[in-house]
C-alpha cells in the first residue's frame, strides 16, 4: 500500500525545526509527509556539498520536495542529485538576483562575516535572522519554532544566502511566495503563485491554502 503513495520531504527556513510544518495535513491514502531537519555544516562545506549531504536523509525516489525560505534555496540545490516528482519553493528566491538591498550589501561589504550570531541565545534576534521581525507578541511562537540557534551553522546559513550564486529560475521549480513578505520582498515577479496577504511565515498562518491547493499542484 505504502509503495503507491507519493512520498512529500518538507524542509523548513533558517533556524526553524520541521514543526513549523505541524499543520501541513495532505490526503493519508495518497501522500506520505517527511520532515527533514537542519545539520550543523562541517567546516567551510559548500552549499552544493551540504545539498548532497541532506540527500542522503531523502529514502525515496520520485518524490515531492519543499522547502522554506533558505530551506527553498536549499532544495533548489538538493534537486540537482534527487529525481523529483515536483520541487516547491515558497517564500523564498529564484535567483540571486531576487536577495533584497540589505544583503547584497552585505556580500558586497562581507559584513556577513562580523554579524553578532553569538547573541542568538536572545530569542528576539534569533527571530529577525529567520524571520525577519521582532517577536514582540509573538514570543511563544517563535520559541516553539526556532529551535538552530548553533552559531556555527548561523554564521554558515547566513553567508550561504547571502552569497548564493543562482542566476535563472529552477526551470522545474513551482514557486510560491507571499505579496507581504517582509524578509523576500522581490520574489513575486515572473513564474510565481501569490498568495494575498502572505508573509514570511505563511506556511504557518496560511496552511489551510497549502492543504488545499498542494494535492491540486501535485498532480497537475
Amino acid at each position: 500500500m505504502n509503495s503507491t503513495k507519493t512520498h512529500v520531504y518538507l524542509m523548513p527556513g533558517m533556524a526553524a525545526n520541521p514543526s513549523i510544518f505541524e499543520y501541513i495535513k495532505l490526503p493519508e491514502s495518497a501522500y506520505q509527509i517527511h520532515w527533514l531537519e537542519w545539520q550543523i555544516p562541517n567546516k567551510d562545506e559548500s552549499l552544493q556539498d551540504y545539498a548532497k549531504r541532506m540527500c542522503s536523509f531523502v529514502k525515496h525516489d520520485h518524490i515531492v520536495l519543499l522547502g522554506v525560505s533558505f530551506g527553498g534555496i536549499l532544495v533548489q540545490e538538493m534537486s540537482h542529485f534527487l529525481n523529483l516528482k515536483n520541487l516547491f519553493v515558497v517564500s523564498s528566491v529564484k535567483t540571486h538576483h531576487e536577495l533584497p538591498k540589505r544583503l547584497k550589501f552585505l556580500k558586497h561589504t562581507k559584513a556577513y562575516k562580523i554579524l553578532p550570531t553569538q547573541l542568538v541565545g536572545n530569542i528576539d534576534l534569533l527571530a529577525k535572522y529567520a524571520f525577519g521581525e521582532t517577536i514582540k507578541k509573538r514570543i511563544d511562537l517563535y520559541k516553539k519554532y526556532l529551535s538552530v540557534s548553533d552559531k556555527t551553522y548561523l554564521d554558515w546559513a547566513i553567508k550561504q544566502v547571502v552569497c548564493w550564486e543562482q542566476e535563472e529560475p529552477h526551470p522545474d521549480a513551482i514557486y510560491i511566495h507571499g505579496d507581504n513578505d517582509i524578509v523576500f520582498p522581490y520574489s513575486c515577479e515572473g513564474n510565481c503563485i501569490v498568495i494575498k496577504g502572505g508573509t514570511h511565515i505563511m506556511i504557518i498562518n496560511k496552511y489551510k491554502w497549502f492543504n488545499e491547493n498542494l494535492p491540486k499542484l501535485i498532480e497537475s
